[in-house]
């Protein structure tokens, strides 16, 4: 089904992943910086891993805390095992999702279950309403062949983590946020997709694979390149992508908007609240022990 879209969103900027490095050594990009927190309001961080050395992974992300918000990890090839204090484990597979919701708190690990071989993915970071902050933690492990997907008329594959797309629903949903999750992968030759996204959503896309272009409603592309995030503007109805006409290369892409909590935002390392008094505790109750 081709959307029909009146005023498509135009790219307002283009970014530039950042290497660099978190856990134990693991080697990654970072998409989405702590300076685009308030302008991406409710994402704080969009992390991309991807090797074929185990000395870029093989350490993993140890023991570590996190309070007032949730992370979804997004394993496009890999093997990783989860467990925390709460009580949840699991292992993440190739195109499978990890859901957590820290809420109050909870101190888990994420290790890598392979030796050798490539591992690949993503981690976003979702921020939690002021009111759900200090709520229980929760997380759910998502394989692969429970994410819904569909195949347009022109051939792009839509993967549906979270959000809705042409009626089919993601596998979560999420009521104050209303995020919207897709992996998107298109077919060789300069093929479209239309995602409508509701007015006042923030929106951007991230190319993984290949090179994706943003139509405006004039036709003109800007194109995002792999490796890069196009913030999407603010005014319009939805979103054009195509992608390149080389055809030698696959593309594939993130697609995510959500709705803003619009609530301030304090963090300090793996804790996100809204004031500085509410870190000082985040970080008392870590150091005595009482964070999960």
């Amino acid at each position: 089904m081709n959307q029909t879209l009146q005023q498509p969103r135009r790219v307002e900027r283009l970014v530039t992943g950042q290497r660099t490095s978190d856990g134990a050594g693991v080697k990654l990009t970072r998409v989405l910086t702590s300076d685009l927190q308030q302008r991406l309001d409710p994402f704080l961080m969009l992390d991309n891993f991807a090797s074929d050395d185990p000395e870029d992974y093989g350490a993993g992300f140890p023991d570590h805390p996190h309070r007032g918000f949730e992370t979804v990890t997004y394993m496009i090839e890999g093997r990783m095992r989860h467990r925390d204090s709460a009580g949840h484990e699991g292992l993440l597979r190739n195109g499978g999702v990890q859901w957590m919701t820290a809420g109050r708190g909870l101190v888990h690990s994420e290790m890598p279950e392979q030796e050798n071989g490539r591992m690949e993915g993503f981690q976003l970071w979702l921020n939690l309403p002021a009111s759900d902050k200090l709520r229980d933690p929760w997380y759910r492990d998502i394989a692969s062949e429970e994410i819904p997907e569909f195949t347009t008329a022109e051939g792009v594959l839509v993967r549906v983590i979270a959000g809705q797309s042409q009626g089919v629903a993601g596998a979560v949903q999420r009521e104050r946020t209303q995020p919207l999750y897709l992996d998107l992968h298109f077919p060789p030759g300069a093929i479209e997709f239309r995602q409508p996204l509701p007015a006042g959503h923030n929106a951007f896309l991230c190319v993984y694979r290949g090179q994706v272009e943003v139509l405006d409603a004039g036709g003109q592309a800007t194109p995002v390149p792999r490796q890069s995030m196009a913030v999407l503007g603010q005014q319009g109805d939805g979103v054009v992508l195509r992608s390149a006409a080389n055809g030698e290369t696959p593309a594939r892409a993130l697609l995510i908007a959500g709705q803003p909590l619009r609530e301030p935002i304090a963090q300090y390392g793996p804790f996100v609240m809204n004031t500085r008094e509410q870190l000082l505790q985040a970080v008392q109750d870590f150091q005595s022990g009482r964070l999960g």
